[in-house]
């Protein structure tokens, strides 16, 4: 990972979730918190490299709608950036709160970026202590953006600095408070950047002595990832644009395969959401550009 390609993929992906909040109606993932993350200087600023890289993405688009802006900006990002973002969010915090409920007193964030559910839900202070895991240059990033909007770390939120996609510890967990309790882990955008070896070797890494009830949420690619092109050619560019980066995606799983992965770590398949079931759950009836991206299923897997 570049030093400082993980904040730069965290503001993006907050970028996204602000627009969201701030301008789509009906909601999927109501972020109302990432705006105070993201400055009115950045948010402006990475609108217009969405705007201007039009041309990459839809040149028909861009002629289109070359005298309108904001619906060249509207067209990127609810056709390329924000689709699986907001649906895996979506789909995760219902899980995670149904877990709160069932019991669940931990919860950890792989791959956290500038993530607000602690500040959302300032009501589960007592109740569920919070680990986010992410490169130090994001957390150091998400720290400085608190403290300039005078908004204090939840007392329930604990930082882990830790490059997990190379190397995975349960000490730096540990350290901060982590007990071998039920557990919900949220592994979200990161499982298409590992090899299927890493994948699997860090899910037996973050299940090994936790509690059976214990789960996870994550995302992954099936196997038609490397051949589908998608709504507007957009699966082919972010597979293009991930390349592009350094960070080229390198894991598409048939069903089969996430299934036995997940059964040599103890996990069952509890609910399993393909794209045409997030699309039915997430964007039915939708009037804009808004829509499931192919090729992504969700997961919620529980240890037994």
């Amino acid at each position: 990972m570049k030093k400082n390609q993980s904040s730069m993929t965290s503001l993006v992906s907050a970028f996204g979730r602000a627009y969201h909040s701030k301008y789509d109606t009906p909601k999927i993932f109501d972020d109302f918190m990432a705006k105070e993350l993201i400055s009115e200087e950045e948010f402006h600023a990475i609108s217009k490299n969405m705007v201007d890289g039009i041309q990459f993405f839809n040149t028909d688009i861009g002629q289109k709608y070359k005298d309108n802006l904001e619906e060249i900006l509207k067209w990127i990002t609810q056709v390329q950036l924000s689709p699986i973002s907001l649906s895996r969010s979506a789909y995760c915090e219902k899980v995670l709160l149904n877990e709160v409920d069932l019991g669940i007193e931990q919860y950890v964030i792989l791959g956290a970026g500038l993530d607000t559910f602690s500040l959302r839900y300032p009501e589960l202070n007592n109740r569920l202590k919070i680990f986010e895991i992410d490169h130090p240059a994001t957390q150091e990033l998400k720290k400085k953006k608190l403290q300039n909007v005078k908004i204090n770390i939840p007392r329930n939120l604990h930082f882990v600095s830790m490059d997990f996609t190379n190397h995975f510890s349960k000490q730096g967990l540990t350290e901060k408070g982590f007990d071998h309790k039920k557990t919900f882990f949220s592994f979200l955008g990161v499982s298409y950047y590992l090899t299927k070896e890493s994948n699997e070797n860090l899910i037996k890494d973050l299940f090994a002595g936790i509690p059976e009830g214990s789960s996870i949420v994550f995302d992954f690619a099936d196997e038609t990832l490397f051949q589908e092109k998608g709504v507007s050619n957009r699966v082919e560019n972010m597979v293009k644009m991930a390349s592009a980066s350094g960070e080229p995606m390198k894991s598409a799983f048939t069903y089969n395969e996430i299934e036995s992965m997940l059964e040599k770590s103890g996990l069952l398949i509890y609910e399993h959401l393909t794209s045409d079931s997030i699309n039915e759950l997430y964007f039915k009836n939708r009037t804009d550009y808004l829509s499931a991206f192919e090729t992504i299923h969700f997961v919620h897997a529980v240890k037994r």
